[in-house]
């Protein structure tokens, strides 16, 4: 099922639903049936923990320290 923004008319609230595409939901804040529907924009996946850990791994083993945060680079003498 996807993800809808809806716009309610009544109350002018926007919220998200996760609905079927031929079913019409309620507004949750006034219980109104008038309600407009949002293109909205997926969201780009966020770096996991994982990605990062291999990204610095990568860096570490060429040489360079770009991928890292300045408090994670190591100190040199």
């Amino acid at each position: 099922m996807p993800l809808f923004d809806f716009h309610c008319k009544k109350c002018d609230r926007t919220f998200e639903l996760l609905v079927r595409g031929s079913v019409t939901p309620a507004c949750p804040e006034c219980g109104g049936g008038d309600l407009e529907k949002q293109v909205s924009r997926p969201a780009a996946p966020g770096k996991t923990a994982a990605q990062l850990a291999r990204g610095r791994a990568q860096a570490a083993r060429e040489g360079h320290f770009s991928n890292y945060a300045p408090s994670d680079r190591p100190r040199r003498k």
